[in-house]
């Protein structure tokens, strides 16, 4: 029992130093996407797989359990969710100010119209997988087996907000990113409730794809490069 303790609460150290470090990359170092997304997988990879490997108790091979029936579903929800942003973006798009976003990726990450369309496919590919396992496998279906259902709901789902308002403080105006924020946290309750009725991350790695696709489809559009 002790020892399952001193397992959740590690996990939950490493999930909290984790996106502290990311938000003072994203908020202070500023580096270029490359780099960061380096550091992002150090953090976000190479932490959880290490002490994986020094625990007895915990074992990442049921997350990539792979499921066809699961897919299924969560593939008709992914377009549903890509539907939603976009058009979202479309009804309440002229109403908010999106002018800073391009800004603030040029002089923050070096993300640019010339070079957006390979950071696009990182992101929706790549970066969501990493995402998924990190804030999903590793600090929700793995710490809900050591903490419990609510502490592991509401913490993951918590983390993942958190996590992106260094990234997005210069972004938005404060109505948009306090939405965005809520929204957040609701789309991370969602993977969480995809995720634990799978049981492992493909689903909610779907359905994140799909909602990366479309935020990047806006982000094509104010770019102008469609």
């Amino acid at each position: 029992m002790l020892n399952s303790r001193k397992n959740w609460v590690s996990i939950i150290l490493i999930v909290v130093f984790s996106c502290v470090i990311m938000g003072y990359v994203d908020a202070v170092l500023k580096p270029d996407y490359a780099v960061k997304s380096i550091i992002k997988i150090m953090l976000f990879l190479t932490l959880p797989a290490l002490y994986a490997y020094f625990s007895r108790e915990i074992s990442f091979r049921a997350l990539f359990k792979f499921d066809k029936k699961s897919l299924k579903f969560a593939m008709l929800l992914g377009i549903g969710v890509f539907i939603f942003i976009l058009g979202s973006y479309f009804l309440i798009g002229p109403y908010f100010d999106f002018t800073q976003v391009t800004g603030a990726l040029q002089n923050n990450m070096g993300v640019n119209a010339g070079n957006f369309v390979f950071v696009a496919i990182y992101i929706s590919i790549i970066n969501s997988l990493l995402e998924e396992f990190f804030f999903r496998g590793f600090a929700f279906l793995t710490l809900k087996k050591l903490a419990g259902r609510r502490l592991a709901y509401l913490f993951s789902a918590g983390a993942f907000a958190v996590y992106h308002i260094a990234m997005m403080t210069s972004w938005f105006t404060i109505p948009l990113f306090v939405l965005l924020i809520v929204s957040l946290f609701v789309a991370g309750v969602l993977f969480n409730w995809l995720n634990e009725r799978n049981g492992n991350i493909y689903a909610s790695w779907m359905v994140h794809m799909c909602a990366n696709l479309a935020i990047n489809t806006i982000g094509f559009i104010l770019f102008g490069i469609i």
